[in-house]
């Protein structure tokens, strides 16, 4: 299975925020310097400009500015680099959503945005990216049914808008893997499944997207383990991470064996899942089963 990224001009805050770290970090080893040099000179731990190299954490201009001092860069990269940094600190559109929504999935949502490809194997829900508002409604009442109707209603609000910032002019390319237990258990009942399942065919006929269905009949696979998504950005060679969530919050896992690891899986769920023209039938016949 192949992970190379799909080319696109998109930059949203995400990838700026990698580029500048990456920047960051390539003047600091040209200049000789450690990361213990730079935390010292920005009075923070080492960890945290690991971060910011990473482009995990976001840094402002004027330290922008410090560590150019430091590296001795010029005036014409010391005021690319200023303004790289402004960008990437623009508040994103999912921030208005702080007080309904898990701080790590903001996070999620905002690196989503700027992906140029996405995989993903979900064992028990549709992809977050295309589900329906009632089918939205009907998870999220089971996950949280003391949930008030309004945070709900705004629960519902943020995973659609969410999807039309993913489903712009320049939409990434989404790879999903999906158990057939995803088809066959109703959340919601059965009208609001039937209506998820026709959204589901309805998707996977988009050039954009490719929708795959791991039967039961493959028997043990490797995505046995759990659900995941790996994100791979615009000129990146590689996938950045693979976001892991569970009840509490979630981990981002982006060392290189982490990277390999979830691309040798994949390679495994490629070679049991349906095609994608036999995915869709076993969708439709899910469907007309309800």
């Amino acid at each position: 299975m192949s992970t190379g990224g799909r080319a696109t001009t998109r930059r949203g805050p995400s990838v700026r925020r990698r580029q500048l770290g990456a920047m960051l970090r390539q003047l600091r080893k040209d200049a000789g310097k450690l990361r213990e040099d730079a935390a010292e000179w920005l009075e923070v731990q080492p960890p945290t400009v690991s971060k910011i190299e990473l482009g995990k954490q976001a840094i402002k201009p004027p330290a922008v500015r410090l560590l150019c001092t430091l590296y001795g860069a010029d005036a014409g990269t010391t005021n690319t680099l200023v303004e790289l940094a402004r960008a990437a600190n623009q508040r994103g559109w999912w921030t208005q959503y702080r007080e309904t929504t898990p701080e790590y999935f903001l996070s999620f949502v905002g690196q989503e945005a700027d992906a140029a490809t996405i995989w993903s194997y979900q064992s028990e829900w549709v992809p977050g990216q295309l589900q329906t508002a009632a089918y939205i409604e009907a998870s999220t009442r089971t996950l949280v049914p003391d949930l008030p109707d309004d945070e709900v209603a705004k629960r519902v609000e943020f995973r659609m808008k969410r999807q039309e910032e993913v489903n712009h002019d320049q939409p990434p390319e989404l790879k999903y893997f999906l158990n057939e237990a995803v088809l066959r258990r109703p959340v919601g009942g059965a009208d609001v499944m039937r209506e998820q399942l026709e959204r589901l065919v309805e998707a996977s006929r988009a050039d954009n997207v490719s929708i795959r269905v791991v039967p039961f009949a493959a028997g043990a696979h490797a995505g046995m383990f759990g659900s995941f998504v790996m994100l791979q950005f615009p000129d990146e060679d590689v996938p950045g991470f693979v976001y892991v969530e569970n009840r509490q919050g979630a981990v981002y896992q982006d060392t290189p064996a982490d990277i390999e690891a979830y691309t040798v899986c994949l390679s495994q769920l490629d070679k049991v899942a349906l095609d994608e023209e036999d995915s869709r039938a076993m969708i439709t016949e899910a469907a007309g089963a309800l």
